[in-house]
């Protein structure tokens, strides 16, 4: 029999009737003679509502009492899930990240996991116990309640899956896997049945909401097997496993993925000498903005136009530093741009295939679309379009290179 690490999100656990349905899930693992580690969210919407209730005392709340304060969310769902599996004659435990000892640093609201204590949970397991446990938190060497973080509970439920050598952890959300590209933007959009790490690390960062880039990152490491699944449909779900780990092709494009939060800044005429680049984004890095795609181009009189994307609610801030930085350098104006968009073709068959990118390429144009920016590495191609032709682009590309139904 194996052991499976089970991750529900706040939809998943965001009633008790929901709740109840998980807990039936969990019994019928139970029941087939498996061991099973839960690991939860708060339910729907209790950390924003805690937040809120945080914003009326105080505009700048202490970081270690904002942990103290959401952590609260997990703990009422953990309890009441191990109810309801009590209910069930399903015999089970609640834990907090305090209780199992999961370590973090102290960065308050942002803390990263440097170790799991596991003897108390495989003490329950060989007790014959549902372990639930607490996403999202942990405690550091001084005993202070610490939170992961955006996207904390994936983080937990694979970190707790590499500490006990699972034999998968299963993700189990609101849609039934990694789809090709998002359906509500491409009907004929697929699920995969499996998609590499390098994959789905690309798609993550590049804009696909499925999983938080830090728990596809930590499951790559610790080769922990991931499959993300749906709490409310059944199914195979998409596995996320390494490239080789199957014995079909890998297809040469998996998916495509976009984001509509970019903006782009362009810093014109600056001066062709040496440093100009550092001078440039060392203020934006100082105001703690991330760049993301960079082109330059040198022209024939010995000037430079500098372009970089930020996310679009970065755009003003990013503005007035090259309001200041441009006098510095003596370029000669600053242009941006925050109605763009950025899509991307992901897939590790890139690596085997020739043409890849000129295939895009062909689509765009025979849709009338320009290619303001281009990105690209061993496994991704990234455009920068105008934003009203993104879905388009999407569809297009979906279609150009057969990931359609």
């Amino acid at each position: 029999m194996a052991l499976y690490v089970q991750k529900f999100g706040g939809t998943s656990v965001g009633s008790v009737e929901r709740i109840g349905l998980v807990a039936d899930k969990i019994k019928s693992f139970r029941d087939q003679g498996h061991d099973v580690v839960v690991v939860v969210s708060a339910m729907s919407g209790e950390t924003n509502r805690l937040l809120s209730l945080a914003a009326d005392i105080t505009k700048t709340p202490s970081p270690r009492e904002l942990d103290v304060l959401v952590s609260t969310g997990e703990q009422v769902t953990i309890a009441l899930l191990a109810m309801a599996l009590h209910e069930r004659g399903c015999e089970a435990k609640s834990f907090t990240g305090d209780q199992i000892r999961i370590l973090t640093d102290s960065a308050h609201t942002k803390a990263r996991i440097k170790e799991i204590d596991v003897d108390a949970v495989q003490q329950e397991l060989k007790a014959g116990r549902v372990v639930v446990v607490a996403g999202f938190q942990g405690v550091d060497e001084k005993g202070n309640t610490t939170t992961l973080g955006r996207g904390g509970s994936d983080t937990s439920a694979v970190a707790m899956a590499a500490a006990l050598s699972a034999d998968e952890c299963q993700i189990y959300t609101d849609v039934d896997g990694v789809y090709t590209t998002d359906p509500r933007v491409v009907e004929k959009a697929r699920r995969l049945e499996r998609i590499t790490f390098e994959e789905m690390l690309e798609m993550a960062s590049l804009g696909s909401k499925v999983l938080q880039i830090r728990s596809v990152e930590f499951a790559g490491k610790y080769k922990v097997p991931l499959r993300v699944l749906s709490s409310f449909v059944e199914g195979d779900g998409t596995l996320i496993t390494f490239e080789g780990d199957s014995k079909m092709e890998q297809p040469i494009i998996s998916g495509i993925a976009f984001n509509r939060d970019e903006a782009k800044l362009t810093l014109v005429g600056v001066p062709d000498i040496p440093g100009a680049a550092s001078r440039i984004l060392g203020p934006v890095s100082a105001a703690n903005i991330e760049v993301d795609m960079i082109v330059q181009n040198v022209a024939e009189d010995n000037t430079t136009d500098f372009t970089f994307t930020v996310h679009r609610n970065d755009y003003h801030r990013v503005m007035q530093v090259l309001q200041s930085v441009a006098e510095d350098l003596g370029a000669e104006a600053v242009r941006g741009d925050n109605a763009i968009a950025k899509v991307s073709i992901v897939g590790v068959g890139m690596r085997s295939h020739a043409g890849v990118a000129s295939k895009m390429f062909d689509a765009l144009a025979a849709e009338n679309i320009n290619i303001l920016m281009i990105s690209t590495s061993e496994i991704k191609v990234s455009v920068v379009i105008e934003e009203k032709y993104l879905e388009l682009a999407v569809r297009a590309l979906h279609t150009a290179f057969e990931l359609d139904v």
